[in-house]
């Protein structure tokens, strides 16, 4: 009897379960419709490559990332989005200009650096001194007695981005605190191929402000080598760089008007701006794209969702997050009605699935939706999603916010590096992105009640 009770409440239980994803029965042709679009070519793959190729780096105040967002705009108009058009938005205009770093004792030896973004320039004969190489901000605020007129140099291993980030973003003024002259951070990525990793870095409004840079992992160890014999390296350094004015720039928007409930908007995107080493192809050329050609996708399908799709390229996520703030402010009024926000901005490798933030009855959803692409292992939901530039936005109204998650296991290797070119990305895993992005997209701004409620 127990038994046989027990093989009925599990009967049961699985035909609730069965029942309770009922609702997503109509989405399943579509769902395979769309994949079977999305990897039936390299179309996407083969426009991220013109990206690249036609406009090579795109930093913010560039030339080049201003017409790489006129052409993204003629290029939505052919494929037949609607309401295509350009939120102006202004944005910081910073110059690298030539710059070098050299050991010029015990033994003189050039170094590969890059400059961090923000940062000042040395003087135009560039400054010389001594280097004090530490390994936290606990053992430079330890040896501060030391620091005074001094480069201060980190040497920090790489763990997790966030983790490890600080020391570029801060590192500067930390060290500038104590009376360094500048500051070179060891680059932000796992060891590699002598490749220096550049990068956004925050001055404080209390210190002052000195020159910063990247340099790579080789070149640290080197210093630290040096340092651990007794014999201290003193570096030339030499950075041209500098903050112009602001410049005018653009977001680039593109939709699919909702058939029912066209006030009511789902988001997808990326940025189209990157660093300006590379050509951004991986950050975030291949996430603008992918997000992208899931709406063309969609559009060419004849698949009009009963609410208004939207995608977003936005500009300058790298060293100002304007896009994403002026997207806000631009929107205010309107953020009540977003349904869900996706961002792409992790690279375009093999595709895992999702994370996710929001309440528990939308996640649910998600994870039934995330179902339909179990066939190209993109079915995962993680934990918490979302995106920099996003979130702006999802933290004002509290929207549902996905990010694309893919297999970062070599992201970090060409992360704001030179080696961030074309040649790094896989046709096949593009599309595959670009299905797992259509498919939620689609079915979110479809689903007859809206999502989490």
């Amino acid at each position: 009897m127990a038994a046989g009770a027990l093989i009925l409440t599990m009967a049961v239980s699985l035909a609730a379960r069965s029942r309770q994803f009922d609702w997503l029965d109509p989405y399943r042709a579509p769902a395979s419709l769309i994949i079977g679009e999305a990897l039936s070519d390299t179309f996407a793959w083969n426009r991220l490559a013109e990206l690249s190729d036609t406009f090579d780096h795109r930093l913010s105040g560039s030339r080049a990332l201003e017409q790489a967002i006129q052409w993204e705009a003629e290029e939505m108009r052919r494929d037949g989005l609607e309401h295509v058009r350009l939120d102006p938005v202004m944005v910081p205009h910073w110059v690298r200009g030539r710059e070098s770093a050299r050991v010029v004792s015990p033994v003189a030896q050039e170094l590969v650096m890059l400059g961090l973004g923000g940062s000042i320039g040395t003087p135009p004969e560039g400054l010389e001194a001594d280097t004090l190489v530490v390994g936290s901000f606990d053992e430079l605020d330890a040896r501060a007695g030391d620091v005074a007129g001094k480069i201060v140099v980190y040497n920090v291993p790489f763990t997790t981005y966030p983790q490890t980030v600080r020391y570029r973003t801060t590192g500067a003024s930390r060290a500038a605190r104590h009376g360094a002259v500048a500051s070179l951070v060891r680059s932000v990525g796992p060891k590699g191929h002598r490749t220096p990793h550049t990068g956004a870095l925050s001055y404080t409004d209390s210190d002052p402000r000195i020159p910063a840079a990247a340099i790579t992992v080789e070149d640290t160890e080197l210093l630290q080598r040096l340092q651990d014999r007794g014999t201290p390296s003193t570096i030339r350094l030499m950075m041209e760089a500098q903050t112009l004015p602001d410049v005018a720039s653009a977001n680039v928007i593109g939709e699919i008007r909702g058939r029912e409930y066209p006030d009511e908007v789902v988001v997808v995107g990326g940025h189209i701006d990157s660093w300006d080493v590379g050509t951004g192809s991986t950050d975030d050329g291949g996430g603008s794209i992918v997000t992208w050609d899931a709406l063309r996708i969609l559009k060419k399908l004849n698949l009009r969702p009963r609410r208004t799709l939207r995608v977003v390229l936005w500009t300058n996520e790298e060293n100002g997050l304007r896009g994403g703030l002026a997207y806000r402010d631009r929107y205010a009024d309107q953020l009540d009605n977003h349904v869900m926000m996706l961002e792409s901005d992790s690279g375009v490798s093999r595709p895992r699935g999702f994370g996710f933030s929001g309440n528990r009855r939308a996640r649910e959803t998600i994870e039934a939706i995330a179902s339909l692409l179990t066939g190209i292992d993109a079915d995962r939901v993680g934990p918490t999603g979302g995106g920099a530039d996003i979130g702006p936005s999802v933290r004002a109204a509290n929207i549902p916010s996905l990010s694309l998650d893919v297999d970062g296991s070599s992201y970090f290797a060409i992360h704001h590096t030179p080696a961030d070119t074309m040649d790094k990305i896989d046709p096949a895993e593009v599309a595959r992105n670009v299905a797992a992005v259509a498919v939620m997209a689609y079915v979110v701004a479809d689903l007859p009640d809206r999502l989490g409620r």
